[in-house]
């Protein structure tokens, strides 16, 4: 039992370090592309990020919800500690801020490669876009660092 618990810590480990991890490379890419007046730029950058997103971040997000309620399983915790229903909560507003992110995401990378392909300045909905999409990571950046602290931490609240 003790070899498959540290095999599903690890998944869960590592799954966590690519979802995290993953929305701060896209986050900093997409803004950073945002900031050069470079359309080929902005063009790679969403294509890149619509990319990364599914290979990467999509796997993580469903690699973690099961990978830890095998944990908490295997370890014998009540599935209702306070602790652990906060980490849901939170990992539920990250996700419902991942959803239309993903939706803005392609969304952009249209807008961008239709403005290239025409030839035409990026109009203003792009900007509208991705100040969205910019605001909706900051809830699921902080969501996420806090379920890292309550990971660590397991406090009795």
């Amino acid at each position: 039992m003790m070899e498959w618990y540290l095999v599903i810590k690890t998944i869960h480990i590592i799954s966590s370090t690519i979802l995290f991890g993953t929305g701060i490379g896209i986050a900093f890419f997409m803004w950073w592309s945002n900031l050069s007046d470079n359309i080929s730029v902005k063009l790679f950058a969403a294509k890149s990020t619509v990319i990364a997103d599914f290979l990467f971040t999509t796997p993580a997000v469903v690699i973690q919800p099961v990978s830890g309620f095998i944990l908490l399983h295997m370890l014998g915790y009540n599935f209702l500690e306070t602790w652990l229903v906060i980490t849901y909560i939170l990992y539920i507003i990250a996700g419902l801020c991942w959803l239309p992110v993903v939706w803005i995401q392609i969304q952009l990378y249209k807008i961008i490669n239709n403005s290239m392909r025409n030839n035409l300045p990026i109009p203003d909905k792009y900007y509208k876009l991705f100040y969205i999409w910019f605001s909706l990571g900051w809830p699921a950046f902080i969501s996420l660092v806090i379920i890292f602290f309550l990971m660590v931490f397991k406090p009795a609240l």
